[in-house]
């Protein structure tokens, strides 16, 4: 069977990179998460002190090296994984990752590293802009107040304790952010399978999606 690629978009907080990374397990494929590989971007600006809101001030992608390896994000060879979860990197990463040059740069990458591969690859815009002819395209969305709920439950574990309150906040514009931007803005890819996760646990997801991709292996080794 030839490469299977898997496409999985949604706003923040709706389980995209823990999901996605369950299934890949689950049927030994690669998974890559698209929002660390920006967030990479966003702390090694923040680190080197550049003008954030200078899209000219990015040229150092063309000499950093940014890869996603085993659940695991590494800039410049070291893993980041943690680093790049700090609350500076998430609140400037749409910023950053709203600049085309950011973008091309970003998208090229990622489309390389699916080559010749089964991958499954979240974000914001894969199956609208990065992997447009995605094999399965799932678009995950949750109530604002669920998303919150996690992103809440992920702070208490790393030890930031921000009221609720604050973060629903945070989650909607967050998601006006990401929605209106001009380059590559969260959007439902057409084709794309809508996927409500309010009501669901992670497992019940993973199995959904599990049984999407056996089907369209079916149709696929069909034709």
């Amino acid at each position: 069977m030839k490469e299977f690629h898997v496409a999985i978009d949604g706003p923040a907080g709706s389980g995209k990179s823990t999901i996605s990374s369950l299934v890949a397990k689950r049927l030994n494929w690669t998974h890559i998460d698209t929002g660390a590989m920006y967030r990479a971007v966003t702390l090694w600006a923040i680190n080197n002190k550049i003008n954030l809101n200078n899209e000219d001030e990015y040229t150092f992608l063309d000499k950093i090296k940014i890869s996603y390896v085993n659940d695991k994000i590494y800039l410049e060879g070291k893993n980041v994984s943690k680093d790049i979860r700090s609350e500076e990197v998430t609140k400037n990463v749409s910023l950053v990752s709203s600049f085309p040059y950011v973008r091309k740069k970003m998208v090229d990458l990622q489309r390389k590293a699916t080559e010749g591969i089964n991958v499954v690859m979240d974000g914001r815009d894969i199956g609208t802009v990065v992997l447009p002819n995605a094999n399965l395209k799932v678009f995950l969305t949750a109530n604002v107040e669920e998303r919150a709920k996690r992103r809440y439950e992920e702070n208490l574990l790393k030890g930031v304790n921000k009221d609720i309150r604050e973060v629903i906040e945070e989650i909607k514009i967050r998601d006006k952010k990401d929605s209106t931007r001009e380059e590559s803005p969260l959007k439902k890819a057409e084709d794309a399978i809508v996927l409500d996760t309010t009501y669901l646990t992670i497992e019940q997801v993973v199995e959904k999606i599990i049984i999407l991709i056996e089907k369209k292996e079916i149709e696929k080794d069909g034709n």
